[in-house]
């Protein structure tokens, strides 16, 4: 990216990939004139890019064009984190507000969704190092660009998270209930949920990427490659998810998972644990569930299933007329107890 480059080719090499009769994205026929933004702000945008790999494309106005880096992880929220940033050619004016299916078999074939759009103020900008203030609807705060050799570049925020940001912590041990001969007598202070035979899992969700982990702290995300789908379609939402693997058969039985998946495979969640950077293990029971609710899990391998607050004698019934070993009460008011066995979760069986 010299800065003497001339303007006549600043968009050769994007014209070269691309067929303006096989793809809805712009191909300008002239070269752009140079200009400068006024007053030291220019605009940006990032688009979330569905192709071989789910990334966002970071682009700046610079000179005329936008100057871009694929970030597969995209931006880092906090400060420490470095995420790779490759960058590619320069994209025309008209990608600032480009959305849309660009056709499999072209150069990066898949879905482009805009995700944030704002302005920026340069602070240096040099051939190995960039670095902006940006100033979006979604996407605030101070970042460096800084090349690492060829078209690989880390990017990095330099300010603080925003206020009240926590870190996704790297481990969250699931919580357990205690085991019950009946039903709690003060059964309206208590929610209700179906018991699964299955494989229980904490997914860490981040940067449309999945980190899977079993109750004993064992990395199976490559065992259950099924689930990986579930990461993207979060994308940019980022999320510690409590579930159990199940398989649900044509006639509704539930049996334990398997690697392979298949369209009876199925990520059960029932918890949320921290959500945008804000822990919600301290968060009562009732408010989690409305948080997870608000998150509409619904794909091929994963949902939430129901819950039933206050009707304890119901969602048994319902357990057994499914065939399930029974229910897990949960008080209202209860918090998240990392590794614990609490009394304020309680398992009945149906037996």
């Amino acid at each position: 990216m010299p800065q003497n480059a001339g303007v006549a080719d600043r968009l050769e090499e994007y014209r070269r990939k691309r067929d303006a009769e096989r793809t809805p994205e712009p191909v300008p026929e002239r070269a752009p004139a140079r200009n400068r933004p006024s007053r030291g702000r220019a605009r940006f945008v990032i688009q979330q890019h569905h192709a071989r790999s789910l990334h966002w494309d970071l682009r700046l106005e610079h000179e005329g064009v936008l100057a871009s880096w694929a970030v597969p992880r995209g931006l880092p929220r906090e400060p420490g984190r470095n995420h790779l940033a490759v960058h590619t050619e320069d994209h025309p004016m008209e990608y600032l507000t480009f959305h849309g299916e660009i056709p499999a078999g072209e150069y990066g074939g898949g879905r482009m969704t805009v995700h944030d759009t704002g302005t920026y103020r340069a602070e240096k900008w040099r051939d190995d190092e960039v670095i902006v203030v940006l100033d979006g609807q979604r996407t605030t705060g101070r970042y460096v660009l800084f090349a690492t050799g060829g078209k690989d570049w880390m990017v990095r925020r330099t300010d603080p998270a925003p206020q009240g940001w926590t870190s996704m912590p790297e481990l969250v041990r699931p919580m357990h209930p205690t085991a019950a001969k009946r039903l709690p007598k003060d059964e309206s202070e208590w929610g209700y949920e179906l018991r699964w035979d299955g494989v229980r899992a904490m997914a860490y969700v981040s940067g449309g990427r999945l980190r899977l982990l079993s109750e004993t702290d064992e990395e199976i995300t490559g065992t259950y490659p099924w689930l990986r789908e579930m990461a993207e379609v979060l994308a940019p939402t980022e999320a510690v998810l409590d579930g159990v693997l199940v398989r649900i058969d044509a006639a509704g039985r539930v049996k334990p998972p398997t690697g392979r998946g298949g369209p009876d495979a199925q990520f059960l969640v029932f918890d949320l644990l921290w959500l945008e950077g804000v822990t919600s293990t301290d968060v009562p029971y009732v408010q989690r569930r409305e948080l997870l609710d608000g998150l509409a899990l619904a794909g091929r391998h994963w949902q939430t299933p129901p819950w039933f607050p206050g009707v304890g004698a119901d969602a048994l019934r319902t357990a057994r007329d499914q065939g399930l070993p029974g229910v897990v009460a949960k008080r209202l008011d209860s918090p998240y107890e990392p590794g614990g066995r609490s009394r304020r979760w309680l398992s009945i069986d149906t037996s």
